[in-house]
């Protein structure tokens, strides 16, 4: 007799971090759920404030900004990768121990990066905060989602936009916050466009916020629950969903999912959208600068560079509560629609007239952000229509391989053009032209994509409805 286990038949958790554990009891009430996702999306949405002391590095290893922003796009390959991996084990052990892991990895990356900074090894960041750091990400950004689509059957777009709003909101506190800890640590940095913070408090502000994320992830950790089986909220009729487009009431595997054309042209429209606004959140601080620079010196100073980045945190975090909130009443399709089709005009517009005033360019960006945000939020509600809350969270997590290749894309299309338009300091807003214009011909394909979504055939339904139990067997 030949037996197979796979690692996930074999994983054992301590008894406090198993699924069991965290069944919530009679009478507990959902509305508890959205702080403990906030808690882990708040902290690894640090991950988008990387621009604010980017420079700092280039000047550290005596770098570029290509070589520097790999650290950005390792992070947001893991991401994805460790989502795609680790969906299953996600769904299959509950949200405590994924966000207890995410916890671990997450801060062991800023403990590791800060050993390279403060030792003068590059390699050392790329493998902690990109590579560690990136798996924590992956993790930490599943593990609430598909748990918040269970409480939330009857809104998954507002459900989702509450546990992926934080993500966006993370950097509305990293981006001031390192700034203050970064003057801290280096009082000759003033926060002005004329200094720039050493590599000794930059490796301070990575050790301050491994421990003051690791505290706060786990709080999450410890205050996550997932429903009873057979729970649904008051007054809900599952039965609804068949009436709406798109919507299936079947269940379809992760499996199985990968193999249908739908998943497939989410993932472009998910990578479309998220390349065309990803490097520009990587080169938020010194992009403004840049625009809005004249004889070689910027009008906007660090500090004000710095607020524009806390402020795209802000349209990031509300776009993703606000549109997948209204998607819950006008679809999916049409929601993603004006993400990537209004969104190909703002782009096209940023490139040509962004620099003429500076409140056109940040009512501009601000609302490209917001869109940005918004497909986050969005696609999960949508993979829960096309594909059913079975597996949700393990297509989730392959999905996310499209915001690995966007990680990659995005960045390296900006970060390739702006090097081979002159030195950091020295670029204005014409440098930016024709990376943003790459980006409105990306929009334009992820528009098309979008609009040949279909229902997923019944050949790819699950023969009966799915059990809970038959998730291993299912994903393996």
């Amino acid at each position: 007799m030949c037996v197979t286990l796979t690692i996930s038949e074999v994983t054992v958790l301590p008894v406090f971090l198993s699924r069991e554990r965290t069944v919530a009891g009679p009478g507990f009430s959902r509305w508890l759920i959205p702080p403990a996702a906030l808690a882990v999306h708040l902290c690894i949405g640090q991950v988008y404030a990387t621009s604010v002391y980017k420079t700092a590095l280039v000047e550290h290893f005596d770098s570029s900004q290509t070589a520097i922003g790999v650290i950005f796009s390792i992070a947001i390959v893991m991401l994805g990768l460790s989502a795609a991996v680790m969906g299953t084990w996600v769904d299959r052990n509950g949200p405590r121990a994924a966000m207890t892991a995410a916890a671990v990895f997450w801060a062991s990356g800023f403990f590791i990066g800060a050993l390279g900074i403060g030792t003068g090894q590059l390699w050392l960041v790329y493998l902690g905060y990109g590579f560690i750091g990136g798996i924590g990400l992956g993790i930490g950004y599943i593990s609430p989602v598909s748990t918040l689509i269970k409480w939330f059957p009857d809104r998954p777009g507002l459900a989702t936009g509450m546990a992926i709003m934080g993500f966006g909101g993370g950097a509305m506190i990293a981006s001031p916050l390192s700034g203050r800890l970064l003057s801290l640590y280096d009082p000759s940095y003033t926060g002005d466009a004329t200094t720039v913070p050493d590599g000794h408090a930059v490796m301070m502000l990575f050790l301050t916020l491994g421990v003051v994320y690791l505290v706060f992830m786990s709080f999450g950790a410890a205050t996550v629950r997932v429903p009873a089986e057979g729970w649904a909220p008051a007054g809900w009729d599952p039965a609804s969903v068949k009436e709406k487009k798109l919507v299936t009431t079947a269940s379809v595997s992760a499996r199985n999912a990968v193999l249908t054309r739908s998943f497939w042209l989410v993932w472009i429209v998910l990578f479309c959208n998220v390349t065309a606004g990803i490097g520009i959140l990587e080169q938020a601080a010194p992009m403004i600068q840049d625009f809005f620079r004249s004889d070689g010196t910027s009008s906007v100073s660090a500090v004000a560079a710095g607020g524009f980045v806390g402020l795209l945190s802000i349209a990031n975090m509300g776009g993703r509560f606000v549109w997948s909130s209204t998607s819950d009443v006008i679809g999916r399709r049409p929601i993603y629609m004006m993400y990537l089709g209004v969104g190909l005009v703002l782009y096209l517009l940023l490139a040509t007239v962004g620099h003429a005033s500076m409140a056109l360019f940040v009512l501009l960006a601000v609302v490209i952000l917001s869109f940005y945000g918004g497909g986050f939020a969005t696609v999960p509600a949508y993979l829960r229509d096309l594909f059913g809350t079975f597996q949700v969270g393990a297509i989730h997590g392959r999905l996310l391989t499209a915001w690995s290749a966007a990680g990659i894309a995005g960045p390296l299309i900006i970060n390739a053009f702006l090097d081979a338009q002159g030195e950091p300091g020295t670029l204005t807003a014409a440098a930016y032209r024709p990376a943003l214009l790459t980006m409105v011909g990306l929009l334009a394909v992820g528009f098309i994509a979008n609009l040949l979504v279909h229902q997923v055939p019944d050949r790819f339904h699950e023969p009966t409805a799915a059990d809970p139990s038959t998730t291993e067997r299912s994903a393996a």
